[in-house]
């Protein structure tokens, strides 16, 4: 009996597909850990001579904006959006879950750790209820942005949209996060200077590191997938 052979355009079809969704999955992965990482480091304010002030998680986050930004350029604004919105789950439950390691008891030898655990997540909740809002505000803009210059663009010049929509959608972020995650704990004048320093060093790390790591995981999925 003759054997049957495959399809092979049904083949490479399915191979495709398989491949692409293996990209989403790793893209998604490190899309949320990213947030998760940078709210947790959100926590820690820093300081540059007394002169500007930024939170620690200012370092990763454009990173998650890049992530963004290749998902809605390979996969759309509606796959973008999905994943924005697990994402936004994903930080509640964090929460939900580091709020009730600081609720359950702990021995005495160890109250040092504790506290110190306590101290970090007990003001996380407001660090993430300041992201979350940012993140929605700021990431579905900043996704919705980068589908209407590409449009406008005629899906060229990626490095045009993936900064020019970061653009706009940092400000919708990082107005919102900081009022909400810091106004009361550091001074007037240190919070304007951080809601300025944030905005503008996220936009310098997305066009000096993010826009070009952007490029070569687009290229590298679309060789990939195909």
């Amino acid at each position: 009996m003759d054997k049957v052979t495959d399809n092979p355009f049904k083949t490479g079809k399915q191979d495709r597909r398989m491949n692409s969704h293996t990209a989403l999955m790793i893209v998604t992965a490190l899309f949320v850990t990213l947030y998760l990482v940078s709210n947790i480091m959100a926590v820690k304010v820093i300081g540059l001579l007394d002169l500007f002030f930024f939170d620690a998680g200012t370092i990763t986050f454009p990173f998650a904006y890049m992530l963004g930004d290749v998902l809605t350029e390979i996969w759309g604004f509606h796959t973008a959006r999905k994943v924005i919105w697990m994402t936004f789950f994903c930080n509640i439950l964090m929460v939900i879950c580091t709020t009730i390691g600081v609720w359950l008891p702990s021995p005495d030898y160890l109250s040092e750790t504790s506290d110190a655990y306590n101290h970090i997540f007990s003001y996380v909740p407001r660090i993430v209820i300041g992201s979350l809002t940012g993140f929605l505000l700021g990431e579905l803009s900043n996704a919705w942005f980068m589908e209407k210059i590409k449009a406008k663009t005629k899906g060229k010049r990626l490095w045009v949209r993936t900064i020019g929509s970061s653009a706009i959608a940092y400000w919708f972020d990082s107005l919102p996060f900081v009022l909400i995650a810091f106004l009361g704990v550091v001074s007037t004048h240190d919070l304007l200077m951080m809601i300025a320093l944030q905005y503008a060093s996220k936009l310098i790390i997305e066009a000096a590191f993010g826009t070009p790591m952007a490029y070569a995981a687009i290229h590298a999925i679309r060789r990939y997938v195909r």
